[in-house]
C-alpha cells in the first residue's frame, strides 16, 4: 500500500499547470491516468463560450513530477483545493475526480457545479462486478507491467488504452503502465459524499455504457450526490469524446449557472 504524502511534503511542491483556452465562465478540467489532450478530446467547441482551464496533474508535463515518484490522489486533491479560488464548474475523470471530489469536500462552497466522468469511487464495495474491477486494478498498480498479461490487457482496454489481440503495448500504454506504477489505490479514498449533497452542488455523473463495474460505480455516485446521470455510449472509458457528450455537458453547465 502507498503512503499518503504528509501535509508538510505537500506544502513543499511546486503548484501544477493549468492551461486555458477560450472564453467564458472557466470550466476546471481534470483528467485522470490519460493526458489532458487524451481525455477532453471532443470538447473543443466549448472553448467559444467557456475559458476551459486544463489542469496538468503531476507527472504530466508541464507540471512537475509527483512527490516521491507517484500518483496519490490526495496529493491531487491538495493541488485541486488551491484552484478553487472563483468559484468554478468543475470536471473530472476516472483517477482525477477522486482528487477533485475531496478538493470539492474541503471547499464546497467554491464548487459552481461538478461534472464526474467514470469516477474510480470503487462503491459498492460488494458488488461482484466492482471487487473484481478493483482485484484487476490492484493488480496493475501493485505489479504495472509484470501483471499476468491476460489481467493487465482486460484492465486496458477497460480504462481506454489503445490494445490490440496478440500485438505489443504501445509505446504510450507502456508509459502509461509505468507512470501508474505503485500509485495509491484510488479505493482507499473515502470522500464524503454527503457534504457535497449538502452544499447543494448541481451534479453530473456520466458513464460511457462500455462497462458493468463502471456502470454500477456511476450509479452509487449519481445517487449519492443526488445527480443527474447520463449514459453516452461510442468511446468507451473516454466518455468526453462520445458523441453527444459536450452538447450534454454545456447544457448542463447552463442549468447551473
Amino acid at each position: 500500500m502507498t503512503q499518503p504524502m504528509s501535509r508538510e511534503r505537500l506544502a513543499n511542491t511546486a503548484p501544477i499547470a493549468v492551461v486555458r483556452e477560450g472564453t467564458g465562465p472557466e470550466v476546471l478540467l481534470v483528467h485522470g491516468g490519460a493526458s489532458p489532450a487524451t481525455t477532453w478530446s471532443g470538447l473543443e467547441s466549448l472553448s467559444e463560450r467557456w475559458t476551459l482551464a486544463y489542469a496538468h496533474r503531476r507527472g504530466f508535463a508541464p507540471s512537475p513530477p509527483p512527490p516521491g515518484g507517484r500518483q496519490d490522489f490526495d496529493v491531487d486533491a491538495a493541488d485541486l483545493a488551491a484552484l478553487l479560488d472563483r468559484h468554478l464548474h468543475v470536471v473530472a475523470h476516472s483517477y482525477g475526480a477522486v482528487g477533485a471530489v475531496i478538493a470539492a469536500t474541503r471547499r464546497p462552497a467554491q464548487v459552481r457545479s461538478l461534472t464526474l466522468i467514470e469516477p474510480a469511487l470503487f462503491v459498492p464495495a460488494d458488488d461482484p462486478d466492482v471487487a473484481r474491477l478493483q482485484r484487476m486494478a490492484e493488480a496493475v498498480l501493485t505489479h504495472g507491467l509484470e501483471t499476468e498479461p491476460a489481467i493487465l490487457r482486460e484492465f486496458l482496454e477497460g480504462a481506454g488504452a489503445p490494445v490490440q489481440d496478440h500485438e505489443p503495448l504501445s509505446d504510450e500504454v507502456v508509459r502509461g503502465v509505468r507512470r501508474a506504477h505503485g500509485s495509491r489505490g484510488p479505493w482507499e479514498a473515502r470522500p464524503t459524499l454527503a457534504v457535497l449533497r449538502g452544499a447543494g452542488i448541481p451534479s453530473l455523473v456520466a458513464s460511457g455504457d462500455h462497462h458493468p463495474a463502471a456502470e454500477r460505480m456511476c450509479d452509487t455516485v449519481a445517487t449519492a450526490l443526488d445527480a443527474q446521470r447520463v449514459k453516452l455510449p461510442g468511446a468507451g472509458h473516454f466518455v468526453a469524446a462520445a458523441p453527444g457528450f459536450a452538447d450534454c455537458l454545456e447544457q448542463f453547465l447552463i442549468s447551473t449557472v
